[in-house]
């Protein structure tokens, strides 16, 4: 099937006009893969972080999502472009050019690091709701994991998955922005919160905040998405800067939520434990609508990530194992309800993620994320590869500095985990 150039239009050539309603379907159905890469990253850990970071530090850290969304969106239309450009998956190319092994090692590497975080989703799917109607976690936990397993076996599980995310998001968006109208933010401070600066004591949230956003893992996925979803409609010409819109919307969210906190928390000197704190927080300020307002916003984050985490892990072993990437193969379907299935018994045996389950996630995660960094940038600069989706000059100097922030970001990891 040949490619067509990145200046075309998403949609098929029409030969007649057609109504503005049914361009406007074809026009948010073209974000899908950008949706879905932002609502498996923005899950219940990134409300912890940019919450906390808003009520420690106020509005001082809102410049660090521009960085982090600027370079996540840079590496994510690069992972789009090789989906583009290529008829095979990114791991068959690495498979290519730098052995089984490595694309072996790859596979199994992202899984592990999915499995691991998993477990986290599904607690925030139980908490959210389990605070909500004043019952437990472990009923919701069990309902939600049941259906999201329920959900990969539709026929065309892309597409379920596609309207799913997009519904999710705008549920988080909603649910946000009302709180946000509600804090009533000092919007001078807010914008002063865009110059930089790093106040005492930051560092380590901002490099927490950097690493979860700026997710080469998830930007990898991007590759796949755009290759599924050009199988899932064939006749639709996929743009590599489509994806940007979905990055956009995390990097509004991180903001909206930071700023909520720094509005609400951070004039009572309330200290973020968990992402349910805000939600305790609004409800003597707001009265109980608004904190499950914001309950229904932190369930439409940990609810996407159960799904979009565990489908990208699945995918990547499938695709390492040889059983291929495609969603609508029994194999894949499988090692994806797996990923599931271990998160769900260790939120239900545990009740929260383990200290070593923590720990081996960012070990291998500071093993896999510069090699996945530098082979995207790699093959992304291969003309032979690429074709006429090659990098820019501008994007391969602003993709290698987004390649010293990786290695910046694995090397702060190493001496956090290891030598402190």
């Amino acid at each position: 099937m040949a490619i067509q150039p990145e200046n075309e239009s998403m949609e098929t050539r029409p030969s007649t006009d057609r109504p503005s309603g049914n361009k406007l379907l074809k026009w948010l159905a073209s974000l899908g893969p950008g949706i879905i890469t932002a609502a498996l990253v923005f899950g219940p850990s990134k409300i912890t972080i940019t919450s906390k970071m808003g009520a420690e530090y106020g509005y001082s850290l809102l410049w660090i999502v521009v960085v982090a969304i600027f370079f996540m969106a840079v590496f994510t239309a690069m992972a789009a472009r090789i989906g583009l450009a290529t008829q095979q998956s990114f791991l068959s190319t690495i498979r290519e050019r730098w052995g089984n092994g490595a694309s072996i090692g790859l596979g199994i590497g992202v899984f592990l690091v999915t499995t691991s975080f998993q477990a986290g989703n599904s607690i925030g799917v139980g908490i959210a709701l389990a605070e909500a109607t004043q019952t437990s976690t472990k009923p919701w936990i069990i309902l939600f994991n049941v259906i999201a397993i329920g959900l990969l076996f539709f026929r065309t599980f892309y597409k379920v998955l596609e309207k799913l995310m997009i519904t999710l998001i705008s549920l988080m968006l909603f649910a946000f922005v009302i709180t946000l109208f509600l804090a009533k933010p000092d919007f001078a401070k807010v914008a002063m919160g865009f110059v930089p600066s790093l106040p005492t004591g930051s560092r380590g949230l901002t490099i927490a905040f950097v690493a979860s956003t700026f997710s080469i893992v998830g930007a990898l996925y991007q590759s796949y998405l755009v290759q599924e979803r050009r199988r899932a409609n064939p006749g639709l010409v996929q743009k590599s800067n489509a994806s940007r819109i979905g990055i956009v919307l995390l990097g509004i969210l991180s903001a909206i939520v930071m700023i909520c906190g720094a509005a609400i928390l951070n004039p009572q000197g309330i200290k973020v434990v968990s992402a349910t704190d805000m939600a305790k927080a609004l409800e003597p300020l707001f009265g109980h609508m608004s904190s499950n307002l914001f309950l229904a916003g932190l369930f439409g984050a940990s609810f996407s990530a159960l799904i979009g985490n565990a489908t990208l892990g699945g995918t990547l072993l499938g695709d390492a194992l040889g059983y291929g990437s495609q969603l609508n193969t029994k194999t894949v379907r499988g090692l994806i309800s797996l990923i599931m299935i271990i998160g769900a018994a260790i939120a239900l045996s545990f009740g929260k993620l383990p200290l070593e389950l923590i720990i081996l996630a960012q070990s291998v995660t500071i093993l896999i994320v510069p090699f996945i960094g530098l082979a995207m940038y790699v093959i992304a600069n291969d003309a032979h590869i690429m074709g006429q989706y090659r990098n820019t000059i501008l994007t391969r100097i602003v993709g290698g500095l987004g390649l010293l922030l990786i290695i910046g970001l694995a090397i702060s990891n190493v001496n956090e985990l290891f030598f402190k």
